[in-house]
């Protein structure tokens, strides 16, 4: 069984020289991909002095701390930033990669986060449409000369995004569990797919979603890559996440779970790492997980 297992780390309750011990980690035991995400408090929400550090600029030192991993984020806000700061965001992260940055981008759904930081809390349907835009906005600055665009959030006018990406294949991500209207945003604008903490029947579910989608927007499904991002808790640890939606116990209950989301089809898997890290756990993972998977 061959399937492309990434890292999510999030950068929160751990200090820098933590996170770069745990990205260099990944980037030198062949992993596909490392994400951060983009929250400005931990989560789940205890104590909203726990140290989090931004999206972008910790996407930014993923970049330049590695060689060979995929970059990402798994998702960018997209209420956070304006569509023009972040498409040039990830163009400078993918220089400083030498090509190896991707983003995802979703509408959001952590409530405290937003009111505190002074972006209210728009309806779900808002926040979906916002994102939509985005995602035309961020496109059209990365593959075309000059982009204007007028919506009702986002407005742009004769925008040239200079560099273009390095690499010009640099995919653009739709991340959510949503079952309907998530597949088919994804279907219209995305290169990726990723979806958070589903048990294996629930990405079958998604996947299939998405197909029906990709077939309305007269599109290949197999033109967007596919991953879903599980919780990692092996050992005794007991998850703080959907239990349903994690890996959890020994190495070989691992892999067995690992083998139902292979049946499903989908193309990669990222462990989601929350602190604090079991390094013999993840050490057993690369050992002993990770080989079953390999071509």
């Amino acid at each position: 069984m061959t399937l492309k297992i990434g890292m999510h780390a999030g950068p929160q309750d751990l200090s820098i020289d933590e996170l770069k011990r745990l990205w260099q980690t990944g980037d030198e035991n062949g992993f596909h991909w490392i994400s951060v995400w983009d929250h400005f408090y931990a989560n789940p929400l205890k104590d909203r002095n726990n140290p989090c550090f931004e999206g972008v600029a910790a996407m930014a030192a993923l970049a330049a701390l590695t060689r060979n991993v995929r970059v990402g984020c798994l998702v960018f806000c997209a209420l956070f930033r304006s569509p023009g700061m972040l498409a040039k965001a990830a163009v400078t992260v993918d220089h400083l990669s030498g090509g190896r940055a991707d983003i995802g981008i979703g509408a959001g759904w952590f409530e405290e986060e937003f009111r505190e930081f002074g972006y209210g809390f728009p309806p779900l349907g808002r926040r979906l449409d916002q994102l939509e835009e985005a995602l035309t906005i961020i496109r059209s600055l990365w593959h075309d000369e000059e982009t204007s665009f007028k919506g009702t959030y986002y407005q742009v006018e004769g925008a040239v995004c200079s560099p273009k990406p390095l690499n010009p294949g640099m995919r653009l991500w739709v991340g959510g569990r949503g079952r309907d209207r998530t597949p088919a945003i994804a279907a219209r604008y995305a290169d990726g797919f990723n979806m958070p903490y589903l048990p294996p029947a629930g990405v079958g579910d998604r996947l299939a979603r998405l197909a029906a989608a990709c077939e309305v927007e007269d599109r290949d499904p197999a033109a967007l890559e596919t991953s879903v991002n599980v919780g990692f808790y092996p050992g005794d640890r007991k998850p703080d996440v959907n239990p349903d939606g994690c890996l959890t116990g020994s190495s070989a209950q691992m892999v067995d779970r690992i083998g139902e989301y292979v049946e499903t089809g989908v193309q990669g898997l990222n462990i989601a790492l929350r602190p604090p890290v079991d390094w013999d756990g993840l050490s057993a993972f690369i050992e002993e997980v990770m080989p079953h998977f390999r071509d």
